[in-house]
Order: C-alpha cells, then structure tokens, then sequence
C-alpha cells in the first residue's frame, strides 16, 4: 500500500518536473539549446503608400524598387536592405529583419535602388547626414527627363521576440505636370510652336524629406504632342470646327507650398512669354473644401496634374487673349490669381 502511494507520488512529480521545463523552454527565447534552433528576434515591416487623395495603398503597384536603411537608437548606421524582385507586387509582402535587442530608425526609399532611378542618396554613418538629390542628368537628357517615381518613409520601433509588427508609411516625392494649349474658337495648335518650362528649387532632399534650398533649376517637357479632340468650343460669333491641342508632359519633383514654382510657355519663334505663372497657387485651386488638409498635405498627396489652357487668339499672329485655364476640371480666369 505504501509502495504504491510512493510510486502515484512519483508519477505526479515527474508529470510536475516536465511541465515546469517545457513551460521555461516556451517562455524564453534567451535560452540557447544545442539541439533547437535559435529563437527568432527583430522586426517585421510593412511598406504602405495610401497618403494619395484615394487614401488607398497603391505601394504593390507603384513602387518597383526598395531600398532601407537601419539606424540605432542613436543615429548610428547599422544596415542596409534593397530588394528589386516581384514580391513588392504582392500585398502580403513583409521584411523580416533579424536584429539585437534594442529601438531603430529605419528609412525607406521607393525607387532608387531601380535601374533607370533618377536620384541618388548618399549613404552616412548619421542618419541626420542623410541626403537625397536629384541626378543632373535628369535636367538635360531627353531620356532622362521622365523622373523614375522616387517614394519616402520612416519608423522608429524596438524590436521583440517572434518580431515586432511594423509599418512604414511612404510618400510620392516626384509629380507628372501635363499642360494642354487649346484655341477657344477652333483650329489646330502646334507643340512645335511652343516652349514649355517650370522652374524650381526643389533637387535636394534632406534626411527628413524636406527640401534644402540650392538653386533654381529648369524644368522641361519629356514629351510634346498634338492631339485632336473631335470636339469644339462653340463661341457666339464663330462656327464651331474641329480643335488640335498641343500639349507638353513635365516631371519635377516634390512641390513645396513654400516654394514658388512657376510655369512659363514661350512661343518658339521669338520667345515671347504667352503664360508665366505661379505654379502651386494654381494647383491649390482644385483643393476641394471637403478635404480637411493644408496645402503643403494637398501637394504631397497629388502627384498627376492636367492644365489646360484656353486661349483667345486676338489677330492671327499667335497673340493671346482672354486666357483662362482647367486645373484637373477646376475652371479659372487667369486674371483670378495674383500674378
């Protein structure tokens, strides 16, 4: 009877004993067994570009290249990750990163690490040295002057076992500027014609994607083109007939509400000014009332804008009048804005 009462205890102590050990085995991921595998500790991160006027994450189909930097808690330089593969198509894409206790900075930029990018970052041991600029090349090369999309974001987390979740929100540093002359009476406009051009001082970024000032540089189209649009604006004193608009595509990059970017067209012939214009005064006029944003958070937001042009030809020898002007369908006279 005594036997068995010593072997019952027996069998609890030891069905005790090996709960105890698989429960410290579990709980730790500090403790380093020879036969198991180590156990896992950093981040995982997420990169999501939504700060667009959609407020959806477009990152899967807009950014094609990822570059990060990892910093530690005192700005240090620790690592840097690219991937340029067709995972960053895939929604569920997270990186995984393997990395000693403790918080870090992580920088990310959409764009760089791609074949055709169109900027450069020079790499520091301080993340507050960090810099971004906007390649010469892109100014003077008719190849280059379609800026490859170049995005941006940061976090700051601690790392934890089994990985920290993350995510990093990006922003479009770089917009596409497409500008369409049209006659109101009629008639084809030829791009030959005209010179299109926007001026700037927005090539340097610093280590918080804000711009550094420079100098102001010039803009001009990567592409121009005539187009028939098979419609006409009908004028009382003047038959409705078929319009060829010209048009011109510029690609510049982050727009500052500070900044005062303008937009000037020149004919071809003697390069007499036809429109000189504040740029961002402009563009600020399609802001709608219902979104709850400033202007510098419009701008960022944007990045696809369409001007279009209206011009009243006065005698036949490419004089304008009466000009007035459609920011993406937002309708304007140009005598409406400050100059």
């Amino acid at each position: 009877m005594q036997s068995n009462k010593r072997n019952r205890f027996s069998r609890f102590a030891g069905r005790v004993l090996v709960a105890l050990l698989a429960a410290v085995a579990l709980s730790s991921c500090e403790r380093i067994f020879e036969d198991l595998d180590p156990c896992l500790h950093g981040v995982s991160l997420r990169f999501v570009y939504d700060y667009n006027m959609e407020y959806a994450n477009a990152f899967p189909n807009q950014v094609d290249c990822l570059t990060l930097y990892i910093y530690d808690e005192n700005d240090d330089y620790v690592d840097t990750r690219i991937v340029t593969g067709t995972e960053l198509q895939d929604e569920n894409y997270r990186m995984k990163l393997d990395l000693p206790d403790g918080k870090y900075h992580f920088v990310a930029y959409g764009g760089i690490a791609c074949e055709k990018s169109s900027f450069t970052v020079n790499t520091s041991t301080k993340r507050t040295e960090l810099r971004t600029r906007l390649n010469a090349d892109c100014l003077s090369l008719p190849e280059r002057k379609l800026l490859h999309d170049m995005f941006w974001g940061e976090l700051t987390m601690e790392t934890a076992e089994s990985y920290n979740e993350g995510t990093v929100k990006m922003m479009k540093n770089t917009n596409g500027i497409r500008i369409v002359l049209q006659q109101v009476a009629g008639g084809i406009v030829k791009a030959e014609d005209f010179d299109f051009e926007i001026t700037d001082d927005n090539t340097l970024f610093n280590y918080d994607n804000d711009l550094l000032p420079v100098a102001d540089v010039t803009y001009t189209p990567w592409v121009k083109g005539q187009a028939r649009t098979g419609s006409s604006v009908i004028v009382p004193e003047v038959a409705p007939e078929p319009i060829e608009v010209a048009y011109a595509e510029l690609s510049v990059p982050r727009l500052m509400a500070r900044n005062s970017p303008r937009l000037v067209v020149k004919r071809h012939a003697d390069k007499a000014t036809v429109i000189d214009i504040p740029l961002n005064k402009y563009l600020l006029l399609m802001q709608s009332d219902r979104y709850d944003m400033d202007d510098q958070e419009y701008l960022d937001r944007e990045s696809r804008w369409t001007l279009f042009f209206f011009l009243k030809n006065n005698d036949g020898n490419d004089s304008w009048l009466n000009t007035c002007i459609v920011v993406n369908d937002w309708v304007v006279r140009i005598n409406d804005v400050e100059l």
